[in-house]
């Protein structure tokens, strides 16, 4: 599958013209903004599914929200003060008891958007980790619906790595999902995921091609570390985000008994009484920090060894933030690390999950060239993918 090259700068839409200071001018009237030969603005409409506290997906949106201050964008439901977000609205699925409740709420996304507004917008642009592609948004006459996909749903696509769609009661569901994506995947005009594994899955579930713009990712925070925790000892292995199976931290508690290395796990979720057993039982130093501020996470990435990384992702923002801090990845040699982690220069990437190999790994990963690694993460910048985004607008829309 042949890849489209993108190159990058932002756009705002809508009869409100913005145009962000800190990125190249655009050729607005190609978008419809500003003189045109229809001598009207573009309206444009972002469609996100819930929006969260935290979250790859949620720095995505707020990443297209900022790139796009003219359009109008659209949730299901916000668990964030949404007057902080201008032109932000819930759906009418929000005053609903469904709100808050994913299982139910997903059947229900084509019917939420196909009668959210009578409004028609020239763009649309869907932010999809699950059915959010499907939906028929109301546009004009030679209006382009885009979509950006996280990934297909996994437990419909991909049970092998997730097995929630697997049971004899979901079978019909998920059949039906599939049926109903194929259908409807038909109307979107251009689509582009976050990574190469991802477009891969697009192209072989949907038949569908798709361009890869890499999700924006805090490297320029990451980076910007006080001088004093840059010149930390690096005495510690490191895992964090959420605690759920398939992120593996289980497997990172082995890994750590076995190079004989302190284990900090950074975060916070449903698998925390478990992980905390297994920490005891395992023989190994492990420090858990819960729901740490931005500020002490990044003084951790500084001070590790290496960041555990044996989760099947399909990019995995934390391997591109660790290696903005110049710490090594030592991880699984499949789905976003192979975009995000050049193997044997920015990190290790093994082909299963042996943890005597990523113990040897972690002792591999010292003698990488900790300021080429940081080097490396700058090209996955929030500013890298704004442009892109942009230049896919005004590619499409033209």
């Amino acid at each position: 599958m042949t890849q489209t090259p993108v190159s990058q700068t932002p756009v705002t839409s809508n009869a409100s013209v913005t145009v962000r200071a800190d990125l190249p001018a655009l050729d607005l009237p190609a978008l419809g903004v500003g003189p045109s030969r229809r001598s009207t603005a573009r309206r444009v409409a972002v469609l996100n599914e819930w929006f969260e506290q935290t979250g790859g997906a949620e720095q995505v949106l707020v990443a297209v929200h900022e790139t796009l201050p003219g359009a109008t964008t659209y949730v299901l439901w916000s668990d964030r003060d949404i007057r902080a977000y201008p032109g932000m609205r819930e759906s009418w699925l929000a005053r609903t008891p469904v709100r808050g409740r994913k299982a139910l709420a997903l059947p229900l996304i084509p019917l939420v958007w196909r009668t959210q507004t009578r409004q028609r917008y020239d763009v649309v642009l869907s932010l999809s980790h699950s059915l959010n592609h499907t939906a028929r948004f109301p546009l004009n006459p030679g209006g382009v619906h885009l979509a950006y996909v996280h990934t297909p749903a996994r437990y419909v696509w991909m049970p092998e790595i997730d097995s929630r769609g697997s049971g004899v009661a979901q079978r019909a569901v998920v059949a039906g999902i599939k049926r109903l994506e194929l259908r409807s995947s038909r109307h979107v005009t251009s689509y582009a995921a976050n990574s190469h594994a991802v477009a891969q899955r697009i192209e072989r579930f949907w038949n569908r091609e798709a361009r890869v713009i890499h999700p924006p990712c805090r490297t320029e925070f990451f980076a910007a570390a006080p001088e004093p925790e840059q010149r930390q000892n690096r005495d510690y292995l490191l895992g964090y985000g959420r605690w759920v199976p398939y992120k593996r931290y289980d497997f990172m508690i082995e890994v750590a008994a076995r190079a004989g290395l302190p284990l900090v796990i950074a975060g916070a979720g449903p698998q925390e009484d478990h992980l905390r057993r297994r920490a005891a039982d395992s023989g190994a130093e492990v420090r858990f920090v819960v729901r740490p501020t931005d500020e002490q996470l990044r003084r951790l990435v500084w001070g590790a060894r290496a960041v555990l990384y044996p989760a099947h992702e399909d990019f995995g923002i934390v391997a591109v933030e660790a290696q903005a801090c110049g710490t090594p990845v030592v991880g699984l040699r499949v789905g976003g690390l192979l975009d995000s982690v050049q193997d044997g220069r920015t990190g290790i990437l093994l082909p299963d999950l042996d943890a005597r190999r990523f113990a040897d790994a972690v002792g591999a990963a010292d003698h990488l060239d900790r300021t080429a690694i940081r080097a490396h993460a700058a090209g996955f910048s929030t500013a890298a993918f704004k442009r892109a985004v942009t230049a896919w607008i005004e590619e499409v829309a033209a």
